[in-house]
């Protein structure tokens, strides 16, 4: 099992997820700020010229959400998803509220700010993605109360992608009204499994 990675991304995702499944596994970088994403012999396992991607013999997968899910089905023995229906009807939602619901406004930001050249970037659409991500943090913060996991008693997957989407935010200062989603954040870091948080791996990369 290969996994593709640049170590401040979404990768992050996959690399705790195997990580915390105790598997082999060799690891890549692909310099995403040398243009190696680009170049054709990584657009041969993502034509999309993004990370992470995971080969597992004639497996080939993109998508962080659908590698973490493929390696957690892979090893049912390690419950990283639940077996029961309605639990893991709960483990998409949430899956998917944090793709869509915060990951999205964080991707806008990024682009306007850092990303977009700067004739390309819309302020107005930085401000409206900090209003919409706060409003969905807030939801989710309500739903953590009282909560150590973000559904059902153990650790899944969903944490993983959460935690991680989490620390981004954090990252651009959007967090500060969420103290239980702080908390809930800081407590999966600590787990002995966890990776680097996404300030750490950055400056990794400048040094």
């Amino acid at each position: 099992m290969k996994l593709f990675e640049f170590s401040p991304t979404r990768s992050i995702r996959v690399r705790w997820t195997l990580q915390e499944l105790g598997v082999d596994f060799d690891a890549a970088t692909v310099n995403l700020i040398a243009g190696e994403h680009r170049q054709p012999a990584f657009l041969k396992i993502n034509p999309a010229g993004k990370i992470p991607a995971l080969v597992d013999g004639d497996v080939v997968l993109t998508e962080s959400v659908a590698i973490v899910l493929y390696l957690a089905d892979k090893y049912p023995d390690k419950k990283l998803v639940p077996a029961d229906l309605e639990q893991r009807a709960q483990l998409n939602r949430w899956l998917m509220f944090t793709a869509t619901e915060l990951e999205q406004p964080l991707w806008r930001i990024t682009r306007h700010t850092n990303l977009y050249p700067e004739d390309k970037r819309l302020p107005g659409d930085v401000a409206l993605a900090r209003e919409e991500f706060t409003a969905m943090a807030g939801v989710l913060d309500e739903h953590m109360r009282g909560r150590q996991f973000v559904t059902g008693n153990t650790v899944t997957v969903a944490d993983f992608v959460l935690a991680y989407t989490l620390d981004w935010g954090n990252e651009a200062g959007l967090l500060g009204h969420c103290p239980k989603l702080l908390a809930y954040m800081e407590e999966m870091y600590r787990r002995p499994h966890a990776p680097p948080r996404i300030a750490a791996a950055l400056r990794s990369i400048r040094a």
